[in-house]
């Protein structure tokens, strides 16, 4: 069994389980390390969301760093419970919910709520098309805060869209075979000028 670590805050050493076999890719530590050192400042008081959430790595680090709340989506049974169990173990569940859905469904309930997040993290499958479909299903329920920020993380050499309605890339960054893309919502001004 793999061991990730809570990197800083309050939850910081806390070990989460990534169970062997599970077909988990979690964010490495260091790509983690360097996503909240970006994200630096932006993170205390966030509502933060974690798609494809696998063992809930990148939404416990933002909750141990101060975000306001964390909700996780993620479709499988198993990875959900291991979500729950590391939550339990950093203490970190009070300001936590775990939607056990596809992305498209989670989004349209997220929506009907009128929930709107400040940042908003995925980490699909490689070698597929769901971080394209997930970023317009993003714009579609209007989910991202006016402010808000999506990273994306995907293989090194993956093309991402530059535009996705009101979505454009803002910053890139590649860290072995693993980049990070960073989504900025344009303003109203903004989109006039565009």
């Amino acid at each position: 069994m793999r061991i990730l670590r809570v990197i800083s805050g309050k939850a910081k050493g806390r070990k989460l389980k990534v169970p062997a076999g599970f077909n988990l890719r979690p964010t490495p530590d260091r790509v983690k390390e360097s996503l909240f050192n970006i994200l630096m400042g932006e993170i205390e008081g966030a509502l933060f969301l974690d798609l494809f959430a696998g063992t809930g790595n990148i939404g416990i680090e933002a909750l141990s760093r101060g975000a306001a709340g964390a909700v996780f989506v993620e479709n499988n049974d198993r990875h959900v419970k291991v979500i729950m169990e590391n939550l339990a173990r950093t203490g970190l569940g009070e300001r936590a919910r775990v939607i056990k859905s596809d992305v498209q469904t989670a989004l349209k309930k997220l929506s009907v709520e009128n929930l709107k997040f400040d940042i908003v993290f995925m980490d699909p499958p490689y070698n597929t098309d769901l971080a394209e479909k997930a970023l317009l299903l993003l714009e579609e329920n209007d989910t991202v805060g006016i402010n808000g920020l999506v990273i994306v993380e995907s293989e090194r050499l993956k093309d991402m869209p530059l535009k996705v309605g009101k979505l454009v890339i803002s910053r890139q960054e590649k860290y072995g075979d693993t980049k990070l893309t960073f989504y900025s919502k344009l303003l109203p001004t903004q989109r006039e000028e565009n």
